[in-house]
């Protein structure tokens, strides 16, 4: 096929990687560790843990965990926000050849029971202030091994105690739990698990391209939650895809040690990638920070580091700007901040830019592609609204519902072909035959344009398509140009039912603080700017919008609630 964006590469981006040099992810993550083991891995609560003691501390874990007996490809789950711990787990249960089942740490315990039961999980590794809920579902899983940590096990005996009793007492995050420890189950100490280990031996598996090495749940937004079987070779080709598209952005840094912020919890697959892998394998530093959502706490850490690299969601972005001491850092070295995970809105890559300097560099993803398929060049000095280039080895067609590839300019579904791309989801060959092509394409769901530069634009996705008396109106669009509004903090819209057009669009809205506007300004702004069958014919002004806990806007709950 013709892949008109190769000519539109940044200088030093190759059309190709070259995934050979590793058989594994283990294989590559050893060489992360044996080339960067002096400098920091990560930094949280001011707690610094370096390359060598990742590698050690996850070896005897790894240790640890082959002595309970597992088998090969067992599926071990993880349920921790943003620690040194969860860096280490996910080394860990790769490196004693099983399978990493990223759980959000904030799941109900029906939530919960799901992915267990569905991944068939047998271990868990579990901070303890979400040990209640596991201990709700234990009993209806396969799980027969808790690995229990704790807010400071890793951040220092001294500091780690003080935590501890902080997390436990003083602020009282930790709810009364009681575990099964019987015949059928065992529930040992993080620490206590690290101590074991480094007197045992870890047997090196013989781990193959092909093997699964995380099972990554979709989100849920469009249905029952499916695990993505991401396999090594996958995973590896997407570090190295990201690799060569950022590499060349930061070379003029020299080889200093950079810091990279992980506000992004690392369950989702946008951190695990962005952050933890793409860090770890140019030597970076991940700042972790457990709890994004206490901005002011944030905003105190960031004070403390030079940042060189921030990825983040766009009601991230817009929440950090809106602080009134946000605006006070120190933003000499930032290079690359690039966005995910929703659309970027351009008041909100504006003000960002107006504050820091840098420009978001918006990309595309998803859990099925490990994630990255397509990214903005580094050297963007602007808003494009797009989604930019194909990664390199990587093919974009857009097709029609027939499967059929549509003109350039045209709309259509946005498929996906590359090393990136799972082979499918985990015991669903239903849902796997819906998303994936006879020719190897992942049908994303996402209706987007391809212009003749081989760029991107996402037009929404077909579930959230609004059709008003036959016309197409995407939300996206609405939200976009009502983001610009300077009254508007946030807002969403949303189709409803409508006895003469069909559906009309509804829009909901979250103010800024102080800023005054009602429903009759947001109407005028809005027939200025829309055609009339795009213009909302409610307004619902809100306190805030729902959001999944990595900070996308549910436009199905605001459906339900409309």
């Amino acid at each position: 096929m013709d892949r008109p964006w190769l000519a539109h590469y940044p200088p030093g981006v190759p059309a190709e990687i070259d995934a050979s040099g590793y058989s594994s992810l283990v294989d590559l993550l050893e060489d992360c560790f044996r080339r960067h083991a002096t400098r920091d891995a990560s930094i949280c609560m001011d707690a610094r843990m370096t390359y060598r003691d990742l590698d050690e501390t996850s070896q005897a874990l790894a240790g640890w965990l082959q002595s309970l007996g597992l088998e090969r490809g067992t599926r071990v789950a993880l349920m921790m926000p943003n620690l040194p711990q969860y860096m280490v787990a996910i080394a860990a249960v790769l490196r004693a050849g099983y399978v990493v089942v990223n759980v959000n740490p904030l799941y109900t315990a029906r939530e919960l029971e799901h992915q267990l039961k569905d991944s068939g999980a047998q271990a868990i590794v579990v901070l303890e202030n979400f040990a209640a809920t596991l201990e709700e579902v234990i009993q209806r899983t396969e799980v027969r091994h808790v690995l229990l940590a704790a807010m400071g096990d890793m951040l220092g005996f001294w500091k780690g105690r003080l935590v501890n009793f902080a997390v436990r007492h003083a602020k009282r995050m930790v709810p009364e739990f009681r575990l099964p420890a019987d015949e059928g189950h065992t529930v040992t100490r993080f620490n206590d698990a690290v101590a074991a280990g480094q007197r045992l031996p870890l047997k090196r598996p013989s781990l193959q391209p092909d093997d699964i090495a995380f099972l990554q749940y979709t989100g849920g937004t469009t249905g029952v939650s499916k695990g993505a079987m991401l396999l090594h070779r996958n995973v590896v080709a997407n570090i190295l895809q990201s690799e060569a598209w950022f590499a060349p952005a930061l070379t003029f840094l020299g080889d200093k040690p950079l810091t990279i912020v992980c506000a992004l919890p690392l369950y989702h697959i946008y951190a695990l990638t962005a952050c933890n892998f793409l860090g770890l394998r140019l030597g970076m530093t991940n700042l972790l920070v457990p709890n994004p959502r206490d901005i002011p706490g944030f905003i105190a850490t960031l004070q403390k580091h030079k940042v060189h690299m921030f990825p983040a969601v766009n009601t991230l972005f817009n929440a950090l700007i809106n602080h009134p001491d946000f605006g006070r850092l120190d933003f000499s070295e930032l290079q690359i901040c690039n966005g995910g995970g929703m659309a970027v809105q351009q008041a909100t890559a504006q003000q960002w830019h107006a504050i820091t300097g840098c420009w978001i560099v918006e990309g595309y993803g998803l859990s099925e592609t490990s994630p990255v398929a397509t990214a903005n060049r580094i050297d963007i000095q602007g808003f494009t609204g797009s989604i930019g280039l194909p990664m390199p080895s990587t093919d974009i067609a857009i097709r029609d519902d027939d499967g059929n590839d549509v003109p350039l300019g045209t709309a259509g579904e946005i498929c996906i072909r590359g090393p990136q791309v799972m082979p499918g989801y985990w015991r669903r060959p239903d849902e796997t035959a819906k998303v994936m092509t006879p020719d190897d394409f992942f049908r994303s769901g996402d209706i987007g344009v391809m212009d003749a530069n081989g760029e991107v634009r996402i037009v929404d996705r077909k579930k959230d398509m609004i059709l008003v008396s036959g016309f197409n109106v995407y939300p996206t669009e609405i939200e976009q140009v009502v983001g610009l509004h300077n009254a508007v903090l946030e807002c969403a819209a949303v189709g409803v039912p409508d006895d003469k057009s069909g559906e009309a669009v509804k829009l909901f809205v979250v103010r800024k603080d102080g800023v005054a506007v009602d429903e009759e300004d947001l109407m005028r702004y809005c027939r200025d700017n829309f055609t009339g069958y795009k213009r909302p014919k409610y307004i619902e002004f809100r306190d805030e919008l729902p959001k999944t806990n990595v900070g996308k806007i549910l436009r199905r709950e605001l459906r339900r609630a409309a």
